[in-house]
């Protein structure tokens, strides 16, 4: 193989395509960016057998083939070559990188173990503005358990129904929900989606980019832009039914000001942010909550005006779940939903009500 590109087209390919590398395997050829020269263009091409990403870039051709370099090694060299133009010659085990008037030798492996990426997934699909897919991405994969101990909430759950779609995730100790319109649709569907694909989607697509569609087939979700191919393996199972977590009815709402409530929220934290559950306490009554937090280092308590229907309530939470879900509403007020001091409580905003954040509180001794 050997080929001549610029330094920055070949940069921006490989930092792309390196994030599907596997960083924990037992099998070389998954640490590995595969390149192929072919036509007008160089491929490159990564998978650590859940994810794949596939980039194409143009390049002159002077000798067709297909070599494996060694991935993080691969893209840190070429980062530092943006500004010139760099020749990739490869000769047996060995591929030579040529650029200016210095050359630089690294091994690589053959490209004849590397997978097959399969790109023809195009059996349903759905289609949405980016903009929405950006948020719904946005808004839940936060609550994506991060453990192996159940894999299914590691993905975000999409359920297509007509025109609407409703993308859920949880962890076991807090849940969000978002709808929205689709754009179109081949007909209802389910499949859940790794948290990590979807980062490397919402990465991946530029904001200009006014639609997106995601093609599904055989338990794989294939989503390209421009000359960028993502695909990746979907989770199988059954996702835990949201309707059996979320309370139909709540005994106390309160309305509140979100930037009020986020700075109390946030300076409470703070002197609890190395405790093991970061614990902090509303104390809904009267006109107010009051947000307390006590640890070795001191205390904090204050006030925030609020507007309150039903009874009192006490409640401890932890104090990232409340600051993620608070973070991800985006009206001036929002709502807090509560029944008592051991059931799970939401939090919405206060008119458009399409995102829902459910979060279990924390049982304590004073509770």
């Amino acid at each position: 193989m050997k080929c001549v590109c610029e330094g920055i087209d070949l940069s921006d390919a490989v930092l792309k395509v390196v994030k599907a590398c596997s960083s924990k395997t037992t099998v070389p050829v998954l640490e590995c960016v595969k390149l192929s020269a072919k036509n007008d263009g160089l491929t490159l091409s990564a998978t650590d057998g859940e994810i794949s990403i596939i980039k194409t870039i143009k390049s002159e051709i002077y000798e067709e083939g297909d070599v494996c370099v060694p991935g993080k090694y691969f893209a840190d060299f070429i980062k530092k070559l943006e500004g010139v133009q760099i020749t990739l010659s490869t000769e047996g085990k060995k591929m030579d990188i040529i650029y200016a008037d210095s050359q630089t030798s690294m091994q690589v492996l053959s490209a004849e173990d590397f997978p097959k990426i399969d790109t023809h997934i195009n059996e349903s699909s759905f289609k949405l503005k980016t903009a929405d897919l950006k948020n719904f991405i946005r808004s839940t994969s936060f609550c994506c358990a991060a453990d192996d101990s159940r894999p299914i909430l590691k993905g975000c759950q999409f359920v297509i129904k007509g025109d609407e779609l409703c993308v859920t995730a949880l962890d076991g100790f807090r849940l969000a929900t978002v709808t929205g319109k689709l754009i179109s649709s081949t007909g209802d569907m389910e499949i859940i989606c790794p948290a990590r694909t979807l980062s490397e989607i919402e990465k991946m697509i530029p904001e200009q980019e006014e639609e997106t569609e995601i093609f599904v087939q055989r338990g794989i979700i294939l989503v390209s832009s421009g000359d960028t191919i993502l695909t990746s393996r979907l989770y199988g199972g059954d996702f835990i039914k949201k309707e059996n977590i979320i309370p139909k009815s709540f005994i106390t709402n309160v309305t509140v000001d979100k930037n009020a409530l986020k700075a109390s929220i946030e300076r409470a934290a703070i002197l609890v942010r190395n405790d093991k559950n970061s614990l902090i306490i509303f104390d809904v009554n009267g006109d107010k909550i009051e947000i307390s937090s006590a640890s070795e280092i001191g205390n904090v308590q204050e006030p925030v005006k609020a507007e309150i229907d039903g009874k009192d309530v006490k409640i401890a939470m932890n104090s990232k779940f409340i600051i993620d879900a608070v973070n991800a509403l985006n009206e001036d007020k929002i709502t807090l939903s509560f029944n008592n001091h051991i059931q799970p409580f939401i939090c919405r905003n206060e008119k458009n009500q399409e995102k829902l954040y459910l979060i279990l509180p924390v049982r304590t001794s004073g509770n």
